[in-house]
């Protein structure tokens, strides 16, 4: 059997603290398929191409050519990407062609970017195998929104990690503040929304949970809270791992 865990949900639910967690009580690897389609996202934009149009609608469709579309789904190809394990504090994170971009992805613009990227079926289909060679042993965690659905559909253990867009809102207005940088609420809350509905409402392996997930909503949960349930219904479909 797989020893494969996939983490999806919408952004700011708390995937990314969630497989950390995991994985370090595993000894597993990681794989962040969100940083990937961040990390691409700014590699578009570095390429000069206009993020701005909305690729779902109708009328993109026939305004962008297919010449950008196939100019993102060529650095989407050859995207020279790693993830370097940070000593100092025990993340992973993400390089493009040698350059740090840990802090760079994180902002809401890229979140937004990558959300667009991720909207091209061939851009999908590009990073697709990329994703899959992180299957390794002794296991892998794998956080995104179509990890359990399209990446790794024969994982046998499936989490769908959601909360509430005021929720994800406050958790992303305080951290923000937390690290000194200003911040509106009104402004993130209607990000968040405008994220979910492009990502529940794409063609291309929209957002929602396997049909055999298990689903956790984080709203009024703390991280302990959601790691317990997580680790038990881990222990259940892969009662071989001893879990502590």
């Amino acid at each position: 059997m797989k020893k494969i865990i996939t983490i999806d949900g919408p952004s700011g639910a708390g995937k990314g603290t969630l497989t950390q967690l995991v994985a370090d009580k595993l000894g597993w690897h990681i794989l962040d398929s969100g940083a990937l389609y961040r990390i691409l996202g700014v590699a578009t934009e570095q390429a000069g191409i206009d993020l701005s149009v909305d690729f779902l609608s109708e009328t993109s469709k026939n305004t962008i050519t297919d010449t950008i579309t196939e100019t993102i789904t060529e650095l989407a190809r050859h995207l020279d990407v790693e993830f370097q394990l940070n000593p100092d504090s025990g993340e992973v994170e993400p390089f493009l062609k040698g350059v740090n971009l840990a802090k760079q992805i994180r902002t809401d613009e890229a979140g937004q970017s990558a959300s667009k990227v991720a909207a091209i079926p061939s851009v999908r289909d590009a990073l697709l195998a990329r994703q899959r060679d992180f299957d390794q042993a002794p296991g892998l965690v794998a956080d995104g929104r179509d990890m359990g659905t399209v990446v790794f559909c024969d994982a046998p253990v499936k989490i769908f990690l959601t909360a509430s867009a005021e929720c994800r809102a406050k958790r992303r207005y305080q951290q923000l503040i937390n690290k000194g940088v200003g911040a509106n609420m009104r402004a993130l809350l209607e990000s968040i929304q405008a994220r979910d509905e492009r990502d529940r409402t794409r063609s291309v392996a929209p957002l929602i949970p396997a049909v055999d997930a298990f689903v956790v909503d984080s709203s009024d949960l703390t991280i302990d809270q959601v790691l317990a349930q997580v680790i038990d219904f881990t222990s259940e479909k892969l009662p071989e791992i001893l879990l502590e």
